[in-house]
């Protein structure tokens, strides 16, 4: 085991290198390019053993990913954004060829207008999908992540296409302190990839049909994917059991940060927990009973995991950084449908709308949540979703406007 400095890019493709990955079809965008470009070096030096291949598009790129993970290749690939978006045909395809793969997502911002920073729009737009679903805050995290993410995508209870997000730039380009472990003890947690019968060999010829007629036999096999996403709960924490025993290191579904004695919540997910968990260290030293909820797994949903950290809790204030307009925040229905039969569920549970677009969440915007939090509870009333805009953000839109003016 050595420890390095690491972008969250090079956590990555340090994560594809020690899986030993066999296929990596790729194709560029920022912010995810990083990881291929590694990658690519490593192939090309041949200190990485295995086929890299420059795709036309992210739709290809994700078929390919597909097709290989259907012959028993060990597969892994990368994207952002725009190009998740460009492939996205394609994912309900591999999920329903019930092909295991890591495909890791660098979150940005979706056009219009443009962005190269990051929100959840593009991630969150894929949970529908059938594809297995984790959100990652550090950069050892994501390389630890990718590990489980192929215990996890190949165990024959789940056999599915497993989606990491990170944040790009504040995760993909910040340089973090990373363990990169032995081969030996990676090999001990995650061996050589056997699949067996399930798929194709030229030497043992088969035929396997995607095409389906008729309803009942389509309502089948969808409910047999829905089936497999709900094992990947008891999978993943199998694994992360697994993997702390090997490593050391601890990842659950859902992760508290002091929530024991908690009486206001914040819910979050990706690297700006970070923010949150700083805000709420603030707010105990000044005698609050403040804690965090990072939401690790979003699908398959931890239900239960996440009703266990909020029963009793006096709020649950939801920040999404992503918008579903003409409706709020994604994360917060997820959430509050969860909650909704839970007896003990929270006296209030409140959306905030924040970083958009990279925008930053300060610590006044936590603070005001917050008091928005302790006012609920206190009049019983519960606003309607806040966007967390600050009146220096009012400045720079009102500035952009006097420059555009006078264009």
């Amino acid at each position: 085991m050595v420890k390095e400095m690491l972008t969250g890019n090079y956590a990555a493709a340090w994560g594809a290198r020690l899986s030993g990955v066999d296929y990596v079809p790729a194709f560029p965008i920022t912010p995810q390019t990083e990881i291929i470009e590694v990658i690519s070096k490593w192939v090309n030096s041949g200190v990485m053993d295995a086929k890299f291949t420059n795709m036309d598009s992210e739709h290809s790129m994700i078929t390919a990913a597909g097709t290989a993970a259907a012959t028993g290749a060990r597969v892994f690939s990368a994207t952002s954004s725009q190009g998740l978006l460009y492939g996205y045909e394609m994912l309900y395809a591999v999920a329903g060829w019930r092909v295991p793969f890591v495909l890791i997502n660098v979150s940005r911002g979706l056009s219009a207008p443009i962005t190269l920073e990051p929100d959840h729009n593009d991630v969150l737009s894929t949970r529908d999908t059938g594809l297995i679903q984790l959100h990652v805050e550090t950069c050892q995290e994501i390389l630890d992540t990718i590990l489980m993410a192929f215990r996890i995508a190949e165990d024959e209870r789940v056999f599915l296409p497993v989606l990491i997000n990170m944040d790009g730039f504040y995760l993909s380009f910040t340089r973090e302190p990373v363990e990169i472990p032995g081969l030996d003890k990676v090999k001990e947690f995650l061996p050589e990839y056997h699949p067996g019968h399930a798929f194709f060999r030229a030497s043992k010829p088969m035929a396997q049909g995607v095409a389906v007629l008729g309803g009942s036999v389509y309502s089948y096999f969808k409910y047999q994917l829905h089936l497999a996403s709900s094992n990947a709960l008891l999978v993943h924490n199998e694994v992360a059991a697994e993997f702390k025993s090997i490593f050391g290191r601890s990842y659950s579904a859902v992760e508290p940060f002091k929530t024991e004695d908690a009486e206001y919540i914040i819910l979050m997910i990706n690297s700006f927990t970070v923010k949150g968990k700083n805000a709420i260290n603030i707010f105990r030293e000044k005698g609050v009973k403040a804690g965090l909820v990072r939401l690790r797994l979003v699908r398959p949903f931890p239900f239960q995991e996440l009703r266990s950290y909020l029963r009793g809790k006096k709020a649950l204030a939801v920040i999404d950084q992503n918008i579903s307009p003409g409706s709020g925040g994604i994360l917060y229905n997820e959430v509050t449908s969860a909650l909704y039969h839970e007896p003990e569920r929270p006296d209030v549970v409140l959306s905030f709308i924040g970083g958009l677009g990279g925008k930053d969440i300060s610590l006044f915007e936590f603070s005001f949540i917050l008091d928005e939090m302790k006012k609920s509870v206190e009049t019983g009333i519960v606003p309607e979703t806040h966007l967390l805009y600050t009146e220096q953000d009012m400045k720079n839109i009102n500035n952009f406007q006097s420059i555009a003016g006078k264009g």
